[in-house]
């Protein structure tokens, strides 16, 4: 059983697994393996990691059943906008189906008290991910041709919902 907590320095080796082994995964066949792994080195470095965690706007959660990290989870707030910015939720692939998702997921929408929106970008061609935010009450509401980073140049759907806040 994954129970959610949130991460610390000493599991960010293990997130950097999960990251790099889930976009190895989901990512290889739409961008190759080459930019998969420049993205990996890049967006989910040790250091890049770090910095997520040390944000005072942000929540980074890991799913953990005390023998391994199954799953991640990163998100922001801004409390100008009372937006919430998901920008991280990856499930080990086997451990995918297991409710570890779901969970981060809900985690996520308790951890920033006042917010009213969470908004997310997801692949357009990652349809099991689409279809699990769909399932959680997330509809698209735009477009973005550089997910993540500026001139990224990966396009992505731009996801939200209301937060009951």
């Amino acid at each position: 059983m994954f129970f959610v907590r949130s991460a610390s320095a000493r599991d960010i080796p293990a997130i950097r697994d999960v990251l790099a082994e889930t976009w190895r995964t989901t990512y290889a066949p739409f961008y190759g393996a080459a930019k998969v792994e420049e993205i990996i080195a890049d967006w989910h470095s040790e250091k890049a990691i770090k910095a997520s965690m040390e944000r005072p706007d942000g929540e980074f959660l890991v799913a953990d059943d005390g023998k391994q990290i199954g799953g991640v989870a990163f998100a922001s707030h801004s409390a100008e906008t009372k937006t919430v910015s998901l920008h991280q939720l990856y499930v080990r692939p086997e451990c995918q189906g297991l409710g570890i998702g779901r969970d981060l997921f809900a985690e996520i929408e308790t951890c920033f008290p006042g917010a009213q929106t969470l908004s997310l970008e997801v692949d357009p061609g990652n349809e099991p991910a689409i279809g699990f935010y769909q399932s959680h009450g997330m509809a698209q509401t735009g477009r973005t041709e550089n997910c993540g980073k500026d001139e990224s140049g990966i396009p992505a759907l731009i996801m939200s919902k209301t937060l009951s806040g």
